[in-house]
């Protein structure tokens, strides 16, 4: 026999509003992460082209 525990209305909303508030958080700690990763990528991108084209510098003079 499974033992459900009736909850009232507001028990019922309540959970819904902190269901929700907790998945925004989650949503907003995974949006965190990805914008640090697009970040730290553009900027290993930039010091690769940076690193490139100073080789590339060195090898036309000389």
């Amino acid at each position: 026999m499974i033992n459900r525990e009736r909850h009232t209305t507001a028990e019922r909303e309540a959970h819904k509003i902190f269901k929700a508030v907790k998945a925004k958080e989650a949503m907003t700690d995974y949006a965190k992460e990805q914008k640090a990763l697009h970040d730290n990528r553009e900027r290993l991108k930039t010091e690769r082209l940076a690193r490139e084209a100073e080789a590339a510098n060195r090898t036309k003079a000389g």
